[in-house]
């Protein structure tokens, strides 16, 4: 059985990446509430929908991009439930086609493993190489439901405070598309 914890207003005890210590801490700056989980490893879908039957939301599906030269980034949040189509997003954007960023670039660029990836590395992107692409669709939830920079941890936060609070901090600019 999946294991998902009380659910919790506050920072975890103990952190397990230095990313998410980092997410707890700018969310406390800035009087951003939250409501979070600890779980077992996150891996399949079904893990996701105990989640987010849990803390009352969808959780949003991040994918770090990059450019064929991997000069390029981006972190595209979109629904759970849409595919990926890498030339619709491409066209979007304007962009020449984009592919999954190698693991090495994510761990060293977003401080997260695979199925970690989530829009708090912005804190750390303090070179803006990361370009922060939302589908229109994630802007439409009033609940914002992702991972707190590990496998095992996951939030709900206002989308309105993602998008007017903590963006503006990181010096990030938000690229909306409609896929």
């Amino acid at each position: 059985m999946f294991y998902i914890s009380d659910i919790f207003t506050t920072q975890p005890n103990e952190f397990r990446t230095k990313l998410q210590e980092k997410t707890y801490n700018v969310l406390n700056e800035l009087n951003i509430p939250f409501e979070r989980v600890d779980t077992d490893e996150a891996i399949t879908m079904e893990d996701c929908i105990q989640i987010d039957a849990k803390l009352d939301m969808k959780m949003v599906k991040t994918l770090f991009l990059c450019n064929r030269q991997k000069t390029e980034f981006f972190l595209f949040i979109t629904t759970a439930d849409k595919p990926f189509k890498s030339k619709e997003f491409s066209a979007s954007l304007n962009i020449p086609r984009v592919s999954f960023a190698p693991s090495q670039l994510m761990e060293q660029i977003l401080g997260t493993k695979i199925g970690a990836a989530t829009v708090f590395s912005a804190i750390i992107d303090n070179d803006n190489m990361v370009k922060i692409v939302f589908d229109r669709d994630v802007l439409s939830e009033e609940w914002y439901g992702c991972s707190d920079g590990t496998t095992t941890g996951y939030m709900k936060v206002k989308t309105s405070d993602i998008i007017e609070r903590f963006l503006p901090y990181t010096r990030h600019e938000l690229l909306a598309i409609k896929l």
